[in-house]
């Protein structure tokens, strides 16, 4: 059984930074490609960015573009998201999930099967 854990939450100043990891256990990361989903205070949780683990193609909200990154390590089992200027918005649980077709990205939370217990980020002064 595939089991993900994310780490790197915390609470951090607008226009600041985190990093979160998710380590994977179980199988070997190659297999899978892997989501990172948002879930804001009363709000659907909503994907963020994805990596394929084949070609290491990723994808990305309108929102996010140039200030997250995603990156996978896949000596370390483990994927990043790097997240630059950090605004209020950011704000929620941070959920990493993986998902079988390793080779296609999907920004359906319903395509992935294994998931994370999530990581809180807080942005504010």
């Amino acid at each position: 059984q595939l089991k993900l854990v994310e780490s790197g939450g915390g609470l951090v100043q607008p226009g600041g930074s985190l990093r979160l990891s998710c380590t994977v256990s179980g199988n070997t990361l190659e297999y899978y490609a892997v989501g990172w989903f948002r879930q804001a205070p009363g709000k659907e949780r909503e994907v963020i960015s994805c990596v394929t683990l084949t070609h290491g193609s990723t994808d990305y909200i309108d929102s996010v573009v140039g200030r997250f990154a995603i990156s996978r390590d896949n000596a370390k089992n483990t994927v990043y998201l790097q997240m630059n200027s950090l605004r209020p918005e950011d704000t929620g649980v941070y959920y990493c999930a993986a998902k079988t077709i390793a080779n296609l990205c999907s920004r359906f939370g319903v395509q992935y099967g294994f998931w994370g217990q999530g990581t809180q980020v807080t942005v504010s002064s």
